[in-house]
């Protein structure tokens, strides 16, 4: 009986442990994971590439490392939860927060500010096959009227 007991058992953890891999592998990935780097800007930096990582669940990491056209580098990063609520921003001195909202499954609406005040709004638009980001950066004055707007298309890198 303890022998038939024990196969039981073993087998039940089995099943288990390959019923938690499939749910796993089925479970729905976000498809702006990854890095991504950045194909047009007006004036182009040396380099910008956007990484994007899972974070605490259903939230995401995001860093962007660059150089700018003068050599000088900079990365910064913050998390989101996609909640709309400011978080704190590390390593970018123009910015200390970002708040993530989900218009729909392809565009998110990025706010970041200093001090309390609004500093730029992005648009951030992922193309249907997953592979380009295009990106609408506008840059607002302290009393929150426009005063620029630029353009960007990052592809993901494999």
């Amino acid at each position: 009986m303890r022998k038939r007991n024990l196969i039981v058992g073993t087998c039940l953890i089995g099943v288990v442990a390959l019923l938690f891999t499939v749910a796993s592998a089925q479970a729905p990935s976000n498809p702006r994971f990854g890095h991504w780097k950045l194909k047009s800007e007006a004036p182009a930096p040396q380099s910008n590439v956007m990484t994007y990582e899972p974070y605490n669940g259903k939230g995401m990491k995001i860093t962007i490392d660059s150089v700018n056209g003068k050599g000088d580098k900079s990365e910064w990063w913050y998390t989101t939860m996609f909640d709309n609520k400011d978080e704190k921003l590390t390593g970018n001195p123009g910015t200390d927060s970002g708040a993530v909202k989900i218009l729909n499954d392809r565009v998110n609406e990025i706010t970041y500010k200093k001090d309390g005040k609004v500093t730029q709004v992005l648009t951030n638009v992922l193309s249907p096959d997953g592979t380009k980001l295009g990106i609408i950066y506008m840059r607002m004055s302290p009393e929150g009227k426009t005063t620029g707007v630029t353009f960007a298309t990052y592809e993901k890198m494999p």
